[in-house]
């Protein structure tokens, strides 16, 4: 059956008219006020522009029947409070040059405006200096003396009471709570000097007390096992500083929950950040696995532009590429150090349930075999199965070394060339002269015990045990040592004898143009052949045989989107990831003792070697508290 046909009217023309301000107000609160977090959010960025030491947040329904936000900043002066609810009225501008180099956190006076037009708005306030208080009504414009001190209380009900069908459109009273509470945390992670508080129904949900170190301020907000699985970042160069914690590959996550970036003390998200982020994980992090950072940008306030987004959540840089640069550099070489040298017990950590006793220089880790012959005492009995027991009660069966002793275990062949140790440390301990006490500094990853399954080396520090996959540990050595020797030189670039040319829209056409002096740096020459065509004249060296054109589009798109490109890295060190995972010893070859120990010596001294070039880890450390309680020792 065919269906019926549809008539549609013509357009019937409606008269251009200027809107009244309530409805203006009402469509500036639909991009300014989504939830009620968004009210939060704009309520701190005062409290903090006035100067507060102290903000307490009063929720009520998660926020929709009360948002209370009182602050020990400034305040308002009375003349100026009947100001303060009209729409574009602000003290942190004046001029384009203040637009151009903002360093407030709100600066668009948009926000109580728009909050008064859908909500029942009042602020308490008091001006530094002041006799007295006064509240406003931001229904009536009623203005009223009221007891309080130096400050100002925001005070939101009833949100979306004049817009209703907004109102639908939230979700349950915890799930607005949950964000409301997350708004309160990412301002305070930026300002650790000052304190915060949540009620919400008159309970105490969440507070933050003034910090004076902004790692106090993240154990606090984000527990101390972000501050304890997380590295320090400090980066300065040019016109750009990073500084902050980004988390170990261990820690990372499932979601991007505990990702915070921050530009001037503004949280942001951004797409050139968080690309330049998770390209310093690129090759550390198994899967998609997402990293758990805090990260604080400095910038001159003139190179960015936060006048993008009425949430002013979004910023725009002058050099994308500078910033993208320097964050990515930033994190690789935080992440860079390997963490073998943390794995001895730092000060103040607890002790194993039992202690091993001072050594004396010349001490062997042998002990002498145990004697089974038929005696008159059974070998139960201590002094049969230690027959030349120390005199010293307190001694442990560590015997001195005697220069006519055999060694404690067959000498073991020189290790091939594939395992030398780096210079200055030593290609294999001497476990019959040394004892791990006296080397915890020089071996973070202890000594080689002996080898499992042909698949993992097993080692003892002074923690306990250390667990090495041999071949994820040597293949992350040969992949670093093959980046090492690439990064050395430029990229090599090898003209095609026939151009590649494909089809490409207007947006690759005008990056290619715009990254004219970008492209050959990547090994890469892209050229307009006509108007929608462009043509690859000439690819980097070691991806001679890939495909031109795809590596072009990959490559154009990044630029278009972060104003930086790892595609050429990214391409190049799937090769020497590849080349790395076939040079890499194997699973089931027989090592021996000084191959095994210069494996662990050549960890401690690569850089990310804790993860494999999958992101697999490489090693794992039990203590020996973890294996007291495997056999429930002590208890």
């Amino acid at each position: 059956m065919s269906a019926l046909p549809t008539t549609i009217s013509p357009p019937q023309r409606r008269p251009i008219r200027e809107l009244p301000d309530e409805l203006i107000s009402q469509i500036a609160a639909g991009e300014v006020v989504e939830r009620p977090a968004s009210v939060v959010r704009e309520l701190l960025d005062n409290a903090l522009d006035a100067g507060a030491g102290q903000i307490t947040v009063r929720l009520a329904s998660g926020g929709v029947r009360l948002i209370s936000v009182e602050d020990d900043g400034l305040g308002i002066p009375r003349e100026e409070l009947t100001v303060a609810l009209r729409r574009h009225a602000t003290s942190k501008i004046a001029s384009l040059d203040d637009l151009e180099t903002v360093g407030t956190m709100g600066f668009r006076g948009e926000a109580l405006a728009a909050i008064n037009a859908i909500a029942e708005l009042s602020i308490l306030s008091r001006f530094a200096g002041s006799d007295s208080a006064f509240a406003l009504d931001g229904r009536t414009g009623e203005l009223r003396p009221v007891a309080r001190s130096t400050g100002t209380t925001v005070e939101v009900r009833e949100l979306f009471f004049a817009t209703p069908a907004r109102r639908k459109f939230l979700k349950t009273d915890a799930t607005e709570l949950a964000h409301c509470i997350e708004a309160v945390r990412r301002h305070a992670l930026a300002r650790p000097e000052v304190g915060f508080s949540i009620w919400h129904d008159g309970k105490l949900v969440e507070q933050w007390r003034a910090a004076a170190t902004r790692e106090q301020r993240l154990a606090d907000a984000l527990s101390d096992e972000f501050v304890s699985q997380s590295v320090a970042v400090a980066r300065e160069g040019g016109a750009v500083r990073v500084v902050g914690r980004a988390g170990i590959p261990d820690a990372a996550r499932s979601r991007g929950d505990h990702q915070f970036f921050y530009v001037n003390g503004r949280f942001v998200r951004d797409k050139v950040l968080s690309h330049a982020v998770r390209s310093a994980y690129e090759d550390v992090l198994h899967g998609q696995r997402q990293p758990v950072y805090a990260l604080y940008l400095e910038i001159d306030p003139s190179r960015v532009d936060v006048n993008v987004h009425p949430t002013k959540i979004e910023v725009r840089f002058r050099d994308g590429r500078e910033v993208h640069q320097a964050v990515r550099h930033a994190v690789e070489d935080a992440l860079a150090a390997p963490r073998a040298n943390d794995a001895t017990a730092p000060a103040g950590a607890p002790q194993p349930f039992f202690k091993q006793a001072p050594l004396p220089p010349n001490a062997s880790w042998a002990q002498p075999a145990m004697d089974f012959t038929p005696r008159e005492r059974g070998t139960g009995d201590f002094e049969a199965m230690w027959p030349q027991r120390s005199e010293q009660p307190r001694q442990v069966a560590l015997h001195a070394a005697e220069p006519s002793a055999p060694p404690p275990w067959p000498a073991a062949s020189a290790a091939p060339a594939s395992f030398q140790a780096p210079s200055g440390l030593p290609l294999a301990p001497s476990p019959g002269t040394q004892s791990i006490a006296n080397n915890d500094e020089a071996w973070p990853l202890g000594r080689a015990l002996a080898q499992l399954q042909g698949v993992y080396i097993l080692a003892e520090n002074s923690q306990g045990l250390v667990i090495v996959d041999m071949h994820a540990a040597h293949e992350r050595i040969v992949y670093e040592r093959l980046k090492t020797q690439l990064d050395g030189a430029a990229i090599s670039s090898q003209p095609l004898l026939i151009p590649a040319t494909f089809a490409a829209t207007p947006q690759e056409v005008a990056t290619a143009e715009a990254c004219a002096e970008v492209l050959p740096t990547l090994g890469l020459e892209i050229t307009p052949f006509s108007a929608r065509t462009l043509a690859v004249r000439a690819v980097p060296g070691t991806l001679a045989d890939g495909d031109p054109a795809e590596l072009a589009r990959s490559v154009l798109a990044e630029l278009g989107q972060h104003d930086a490109s790892t595609v050429v890295q990214r391409a190049q060190n799937e090769l020497l990831s590849t080349m790395a995972c076939h040079g890499a010893v194997r699973a089931n070859r027989k090592l021996t003792i000084d191959e095994m120990n210069a494996l662990l010596r050549q960890m401690e001294a690569t850089e990310r070697s804790d993860q494999c070039n999958h992101g697999r880890p490489t090693w794992r450390q039990l203590s020996v508290r973890e294996l007291d309680s495997l056999f429930m020792r002590g208890r």
